[in-house]
């Protein structure tokens, strides 16, 4: 039987607070899943098994907001089928069965990577809630995962038949809510717009595809059962048909003019912002990303739209969450990190509210921060240790000598990196 009380030493505290600052001369006292005191060193450590951290920066686990478990975000040269790859997938016990074992071992990439919680926007069959309960189980090895299971689509709507199901009518939506509610869902996600590949002409991603009405009926029930409801949105309208009909976070956003500002704060919704999938098609050279003339221009407004809807929220106290949509072409499960890079780069906010939007605050925004997101007592043992500190340089974020999520602690996790996507994305970390 292993040891359950643990004693991490020598380490720098960063707590995750909004004004965090490096904290020396503390030790951190775990037992089993949660931290039970920040003590001063020289404290009886008795009992304890003692994790000498050498100096290392200890800081909350990440969180990531917006997670397709399914994806591993490695590009391929022509636009792939995903409704008939999971079709196809979900024909027969043992193609579930192996296409499940693959979202554990992407669950697990999230982890090494130092995401310590995700929330899970759009997956496959009811695979998320299943590898939720395992993890918590301690069957496989995974973050604490919030899951949304299948988002809700329309017929030729945003991943209608991959990670969501086309709904043809309210009556269809709501079923399908219900199907959710029985797989133990813990919030709902709706596709109300188009992206940025499924558009079919220059200067339309996030066209508008799913009525107000349904979008109202889905809300008033999803707020009826307890869950929140969140919803992809790319264009100015589609941002506010989702927040007149009763939406409680807008995954991605778009530029916002006074009245989605009102709406916002009406509604109390937060944005929760997506640098990371819209990069490479607004910034790479089209030889290398694939994408067409239509693609890169649309990618560019999406780009645009993302950063600036972020800007505009925190500059009029609109809450803002960060998720990388992992499984998008180039945006992998074990670098999240980059994610917190571009909201200082292209958002302008400091590295410490950086990694505070990506710690306490996105805890607070996924109804977890009672649980998670901070280096306090009674808190779950949740977090990372990096060699040098993340507040002077967040790509410290890169390297971990530390994971520990729930209590269980993955030493020097090394995920298996894709070397092609780290060349081409690292230029615009400067």
């Amino acid at each position: 039987m292993e040891h359950m009380k643990r004693a991490y030493t020598n380490g720098i505290l960063l707590d995750g607070t909004e004004q965090m600052e490096p904290v020396r001369g503390k030790v951190l006292l775990t037992e089993n899943d949660k931290i039970t005191a920040i003590a001063d060193a020289g404290v009886s450590l008795d009992g304890y098994k003692v994790i000498d951290l050498h100096g290392g920066y200890l800081c909350p686990g990440l969180i990531n907001l917006h997670v397709h478990l399914a994806g591993n975000g490695k590009p391929s040269a022509k636009p792939r089928d995903n409704a008939a790859l999971v079709r196809k997938i979900l024909s027969n016990g043992l193609t579930r069965a192996i296409a499940y074992r693959l979202v554990c071992s992407y669950a697990k990439l999230e982890l090494l990577g130092g995401v310590t919680t995700v929330r899970t926007v759009g997956g496959i069959a009811d695979f998320d809630t299943r590898c939720r309960d395992d993890s918590a189980a301690g069957k496989v090895l995974a973050p604490r995962i919030l899951a949304a299971n299948e988002g809700i689509s329309v017929p030729g709507g945003h991943m209608a038949g991959s990670v969501a199901v086309a709904a043809h009518n309210n009556a269809e939506a709501l079923a399908q809510l219900r199907r959710a509610g029985e797989q133990g869902v813990d919030l709902v996600k709706l596709m109300i717009t188009g992206g940025v590949l499924d558009a079919t002409q220059k200067g339309t991603p996030g066209e508008l595809k799913m009525k107000p009405e349904m979008v109202r009926a889905v809300c008033d029930e999803a707020h009826r059962l307890g869950y929140p409801v969140a919803a992809h949105t790319e264009s100015p309208e589609g941002v506010k048909v989702a927040l007149e009909n009763g939406v409680d976070s807008i995954e991605h956003g778009a530029k916002m003019d006074e009245e989605t500002i009102r709406l916002y704060k009406k509604r109390s919704a937060f944005v929760c912002t997506t640098i990371s999938p819209a990069l490479p098609y607004a910034l790479f050279d089209p030889a290398i990303s694939g994408a067409s003339e239509k693609d890169q221009y649309n990618g560019r407004i999406v780009f645009d739209g993302v950063v600036e809807s972020a800007r505009t929220a925190l500059a009029n106290g609109i809450p803002v969450g960060l998720g990388n949509d992992v499984g998008c072409p180039y945006v992998t499960q074990y670098d999240f990190w980059r994610e917190l890079c571009y909201f200082h780069k292209y958002c302008g906010v400091s590295n410490q509210f950086a990694l505070y939007t990506a710690t306490l605050r996105n805890a607070r925004l996924a109804g977890v921060g009672d649980v998670t997101g901070s280096i306090e007592a009674g808190k779950s043992a949740d977090f990372i240790v990096t060699r040098k500190n993340p507040l002077d340089d967040l790509t410290a974020l890169r390297q971990l000598e530390l994971v520990v999520c729930r209590g269980r602690a993955v030493h020097k996790p090394a995920p298996k990196r894709n070397k092609t996507v780290d060349a081409l994305l690292d230029p615009y970390l400067a």
